[in-house]
C-alpha cells in the first residue's frame, strides 16, 4: 500500500472555510513554505503528492468550489523541483482542457527533469461553461479523452510518431525527449461513473473512483458492486492483451474524518507541526478509512491510500507530519 497526500493552499476549497477578508493560515503560504510542505512529505516516505486543478470554474459553481484552483502541471514542475523522491500527481487534470502535444510534451519533460517521478489522473470533465471557455465541445468530451489518450502514447512510443483522428492529426514529426519511465508515466482515470472505470481498464493502470454525481452514469456508489465491476475490468483489460492488475485507491466511496479508523494505527514522526506561535495543532489530519473492501470475496486491497490535513496544522512548517498505517 502507498499513501498520497496533497499541498495545501492552492485551493480555497470549501469556499466557506475562506470568508471574505479573513486570514486563513492557507491563503498565505509562501514560496518557502510551499517547498517546505513538499520537503517534509518527501522526507517523511510519503509516496505522492496530488495536485487539483480548474482552469476556469462557472460561476454557477463558485459557491460550492470557490473560485480559486491552481493550473496542475505548473503545481507539480514546482513541487519536483522542490523535492527528491516523492512522486507529482495530477489530482485532477481535465484532459479535453490541454492539447495533446503540448502535454505529452511537458509530461516527458518533467519526467526527465525528475528522474521519472510523473503519475497522471485524469478526468472528462462536468462543467460545460468551462469547456466553452477553453473551446472544446462538452457533449464530445469522452470521445475527446479516449483520442488524446491515444495521441500522446504514440508521442511517448513511437519514434516516427502518428496519429489520425477527428481531433488529432500527427504526421511528419519527430517527438524527444521520450518519458524516462516507459512506456510512460501511470495513467490513472478519475471519476466515479462506470464510463471512467471502464476508460481505465481500457488505457490504464489505476482508477480514482472520486467526484460528484455529475452527468449521465451510471455511478459507483457502493462497495458491493466492485466484485463485479473489477471482473469486467478484468475481462477487458485480457481482451487487450493486458494482465496487469488495475490499481484503485483503498477508501473509494469515501473518507472519515477526525478519528482513527478501525484496525489502524498511527505513525508519528518526531517533529511536530506548529502554527506561527508555537502551539501544537489541537488534532490530527484527517485520516481515511479503513478500506472495507478486504472483506469482499475477489476484490484485491491494494494502491493509494489519501491523506489530508486539517486546519490545525496551521503553517505546517515540517516538525511532525501524522502518517496512517494499516496491521495487516
Amino acid at each position: 500500500m502507498k499513501f498520497l497526500t496533497g499541498l495545501p493552499g492552492l485551493d480555497r476549497y470549501p469556499p466557506g472555510s475562506f470568508p471574505a477578508g479573513s486570514h486563513h493560515w492557507r491563503a498565505n503560504l509562501t514560496c518557502e513554505e510551499f517547498q517546505r510542505i513538499a520537503r517534509t512529505a518527501d522526507e517523511l516516505g510519503f509516496d505522492a503528492m496530488a495536485i487539483p486543478e480548474h482552469l476556469a470554474l462557472p460561476v454557477d459553481l463558485e459557491a460550492n468550489m470557490g473560485a480559486y484552483w491552481p493550473h496542475a502541471f505548473t503545481a507539480m514542475a514546482f513541487l519536483a523541483g522542490a523535492t527528491s523522491r516523492i512522486k507529482v500527481n495530477s489530482g485532477v487534470i481535465v484532459l479535453p482542457y490541454h492539447h495533446p502535444v503540448a502535454l505529452a510534451k511537458a509530461v516527458s519533460t518533467l519526467d526527465v527533469l525528475s528522474s521519472g517521478r510523473v503519475m497522471l489522473t485524469f478526468g472528462v470533465g462536468m462543467a460545460p461553461a468551462e469547456f466553452a471557455a477553453v473551446g472544446v465541445p462538452f457533449e464530445r468530451r469522452g470521445r475527446v479523452t479516449d483520442e488524446y489518450v491515444a495521441a500522446m502514447k504514440a508521442l511517448w512510443t513511437e519514434e516516427r510518431p502518428e496519429f489520425d483522428g477527428e481531433f488529432v492529426h500527427i504526421v511528419d514529426v519527430v517527438f524527444e525527449p521520450k518519458p524516462v519511465q516507459r512506456p510512460h508515466p501511470p495513467l490513472w482515470f478519475g471519476g466515479r461513473s462506470l464510463a471512467s472505470l471502464r476508460r481505465a481498464a481500457r488505457y490504464g493502470d489505476g482508477w480514482a473512483p472520486a467526484g460528484g454525481l455529475l452527468g449521465k452514469g451510471p455511478w459507483f456508489e457502493d462497495d458491493r458492486q466492485l466484485p463485479g465491476l473489477l471482473a469486467e475490468v478484468a475481462e477487458t483489460r485480457a481482451g487487450a492483451g493486458n494482465d496487469a492488475e488495475l490499481c484503485s485507491p483503498q477508501c473509494p466511496a469515501g473518507h472519515r474524518r477526525g478519528r482513527p479508523a478501525r484496525g489502524a494505527r498511527r505513525h508519528l514522526d518526531e517533529r511536530a507541526v506548529r502554527d506561527p506561535g508555537g502551539r501544537l495543532p489541537r488534532g490530527p489530519p484527517r485520516e481515511p478509512a479503513l478500506d472495507r473492501r478486504r472483506d469482499l470475496p475477489g476484490v484485491p486491497v491494494s494502491g493509494f491510500v489519501q491523506v489530508g490535513f486539517t486546519d490545525d496544522t496551521r503553517t505546517y512548517d515540517g516538525r511532525r507530519l501524522h502518517r496512517q498505517t494499516l496491521h495487516r
